[in-house]
């Protein structure tokens, strides 16, 4: 395939379609990220990425630090995970986790002294210089290795292998990496905080995720309703050949192939990649993450969570260890609001209803939405009236009401047609359709059901 080459950033930097909900951003995006008080346990699950899941490396009753390996797979499309806690294991057992999925899991009582915690803990992680004079010094290869090990995942949600899109393929060259801090979803502020706090470690993750990938140039991308992180990163990236530009506020433009369209002007082919393109695309969180692998060999133990809504008491960002259970985060914001009416995990266009609050928290949890009874409250489903809205706000230009009728139907062939499994399942389809047909479910249901070939 050509590349068409680009050698400015597009004015608009926008996309087609896409949808314009109210934000309520500013619920948590005041309230600067606090360290979660250790929890008594956590539950570690075995499979928190896209790929092949890990298998249990330890032993019930076994003492475990911060860090250690709790589970790993041969696959090349998997990471492994590791304890966010020091303390001692418990037989192994199974967790449903918000999106159905029942994945193996490691307990972990946390002991009374913790190596890290408070202040502490938050500089360990993202404090301190992140010298980037000696990025040159390490091999592609090494950088990829050490993200593998560290257990990287996208952070964003998506939660796909960061090593697996570092690694190069002669075949299809990278020459651009795209730092993706646009956090399109609303409530969320996670990512957010993190630039505006710590930008200094994206900053390093960039240039080494460049330099894994191939990539010449680098671009870190944030929506324009966001002008003080847009400031903040682009004062820590002077001098570091790393460009930072505003894009237009649509959802979901943090979408990655929304985001190359709006940045790159080239579009990622349907059921293609971003690598098809000559582009790499990177959260912010996970951009920090890749540093602290290279630099400091710490590997993903923990990570920023907005825990945020009208049902929630007191709004806040939170630096949790991965395992913590939503309940613990939620208590420590205050509690539910006596309105509170449905926990989300994620964001309310993407997420997950939470049925579990004990439920843990994953590499890929950006963020816990509460929701009143008053918000949740649903209208009747009519039928459709073929308005053609859901078509219209589609941002891969597909026809969502004829996929999720042959999701409904079980007509898998019409179903493969219409591109079921290129859906990003954001849900502007499901946010404009007037019969209020729950549209993404369907599909989602239908690439659960749909027979793989």
């Amino acid at each position: 395939m050509t590349i068409a080459a680009t050698t400015k950033v597009p004015p608009k930097r926008s996309f087609a379609r896409g949808v314009h909900p109210d934000d309520a951003k500013s619920l948590s995006a005041g309230s600067p990220v606090e360290v979660l008080p250790m929890p008594k346990s956590v539950l570690i699950p075995l499979s928190q990425h896209i790929g092949a899941p890990c298998e249990s490396k330890v032993k019930p009753r076994t003492e475990i630090a911060v860090g250690d390996v709790l589970g790993d797979s041969d696959a090349f499309v998997s990471a492994p995970v590791h304890a966010s806690v020091a303390g001692a294991t418990a037989a192994a057992t199974v967790v449903t986790l918000p999106n159905g999925q029942h994945v193996g899991a490691v307990p972990i009582t946390a002991s009374d002294q913790q190596p890290l915690a408070g202040r502490a803990l938050w500089d360990d992680i993202y404090g301190g210089d992140w010298p980037t004079g000696t990025i040159d010094s390490f091999e592609p290869e090494q950088i990829a290795e050490a993200v593998r090990n560290a257990g990287i995942v996208g952070m964003g949600g998506a939660t796909f292998p960061t090593h697996v899109k570092l690694a190069r393929n002669p075949d299809k060259p990278i020459d651009t990496l795209i730092i993706n801090g646009c956090e399109c979803e609303p409530y969320l502020t996670s990512d957010y905080r993190l630039m505006l706090e710590a930008p200094e470690p994206i900053i390093a993750g960039a240039l080494l995720a460049a330099r894994a990938a191939g990539a010449e140039r680098i671009i870190v991308a944030i929506e324009d309703n966001k002008p003080d992180a847009i400031e903040k990163m682009r004062s820590s990236a002077a001098g570091a050949g790393v460009e930072v530009v505003g894009v237009h506020t649509r959802y979901p433009m943090g979408g990655e192939k929304q985001l190359i369209v709006a940045v790159m002007s080239r579009e990622v082919p349907t059921g293609g990649l971003p690598l098809d393109v000559g582009v790499v695309v990177v959260n912010v969180a996970t951009a920090a993450a890749v540093a602290r692998a290279v630099l400091r060999g710490k590997p993903l133990t923990h990570r920023i969570i907005s825990i945020t809504g009208e049902g929630v008491v007191s709004p806040k960002n939170i630096l949790a260890p991965v395992g913590a259970g939503y309940a613990a985060l939620i208590e420590y914001c205050g509690g539910l609001t006596d309105e509170a009416g449905r926990v989300i995990s994620g964001g309310p266009m993407m997420g997950f209803a939470l049925g579990d609050l004990d439920t843990p928290v994953t590499k890929g949890t950006s963020g816990v939405v509460v929701l009143t009874e008053e918000q949740t409250r649903k209208a009747e489903e009519t039928a459709c009236v073929r308005c053609g809205r859901c078509v219209d706000v589609c941002p891969l230009g597909l026809v969502p009401t004829r996929i999720a009728l042959a999701a409904r139907n079980m007509d898998w062939e019409m179903a493969r047609r219409y591109y079921i499994t290129a859906c990003c399942e954001c849900g502007c389809c499901a946010y404009v359709c007037p019969a209020e047909i729950p549209l993404v479910q369907l599909i989602r249901a239908g690439k659960a059901g749909m027979p793989r070939d």
